[in-house]
């Protein structure tokens, strides 16, 4: 299968551009908010790197999906987080510095992870084993995706805060917008490939994002996390970076296997639609208890 000139080339440079805007709401204070106060970033880490693997294992082996989709499903597993979640978490009102502190932190950790993982995998649902070596380029093109354009905006708010204030709510808006857009067009292209995907392993991809959105979330909560921190950590667990998972799975070089980049393929469609429901769900909450504490 090879993946849409959509999803591997105008996905990445418009989330670059939205990334530029998210960095307009941070200063180096977030940050070193996250490093003084590290709990709520071991605990995502916990719920990425440990606890999600072992679900997706469960949902693979309960939905009995075949050995190549559960080892694609795996695959999307061991991926970290993808960019798109700092956006989610941005419209969610979440903790974006700490998104983005768990983006750059797995995205090193899955250098050694995803191999495990997915190896494990292999052995265990296909019988064989193959090597899956480190994927540096992919890693620099996640931090090239999100920190680059972040500190850019970064650097505009130090400058000019007032000018990064008034910006903050059309960038939400814009960047709403155009994911809607790039989402669109991407099922537009593909939508004769996702009617036999969805047929194939949609109710595990489903299940499998909601059950990484609920433990992203709940895990936090029952921690005492603080809930903006919550919302943030959801947003990462919840949305892996399918597009990592679709190169590994479909590079000659790799698996070489089409049918393990499926699950990826259907996750990223269906998580733009859970995240935002679960954004916007939140984000009302938010603000009703805001107005409620608030005085008259």
């Amino acid at each position: 299968m090879q993946t849409s000139v959509i999803t591997e080339v105008f996905l990445p440079i418009a989330l670059g551009v939205i990334m530029l805007g998210l960095g307009l709401s941070l200063s180096l204070a977030d940050f070193r908010r996250v490093a003084q106060f590290p709990r709520a970033a071991l605990v995502g880490l916990g719920c990425q790197t440990l606890l999600m693997p072992v679900v997706c294992y469960g949902i693979a082996v309960g939905f009995g999906l075949p050995p190549q989709l559960a080892v694609g499903l795996m695959l999307l597993a061991a991926s970290p987080g993808g960019a798109t979640a700092n956006l989610f978490s941005h419209l969610a009102k979440g903790d974006v510095a700490l998104n983005v502190s768990l983006t750059a932190v797995n995205s090193v950790l899955s250098l050694f992870t995803l191999p495990l993982i997915v190896n494990f995998s292999l052995l265990h649902f296909m019988g064989e084993e193959r090597a899956i070596p480190l994927q540096f380029a992919k890693i620099v093109q996640v931090f090239g995706i999100v920190l680059v354009p972040i500190s850019l905006g970064m650097w505009v708010r130090a400058k000019w805060p007032a000018l990064a204030d008034r910006l903050d709510r059309p960038v939400r808006i814009m960047s709403a917008l155009f994911l809607v857009l790039v989402v669109a067009a991407a099922i537009i292209k593909e939508r004769a490939q996702l009617v036999t995907y969805f047929q194939s392993v949609g109710l595990a991809a489903l299940a499998f994002n909601l059950a990484s959105m609920a433990v992203g979330f709940v895990v936090p909560m029952l921690l005492r996390i603080e809930r903006k921190q919550a919302v943030a950590i959801a947003m990462e667990v919840g949305i892996h970076n399918g597009t990592l998972a679709i190169a590994i799975a479909s590079s000659p070089r790799l698996l070489n296997d089409g049918v393990m980049a499926i699950p990826a393929a259907i996750y990223s469609v269906i998580m733009f639609f859970t995240a935002g429901v679960f954004g916007a769900l939140v984000a009302r909450r938010q603000a009703a208890s805001v107005a409620a504490v608030s005085p008259r």
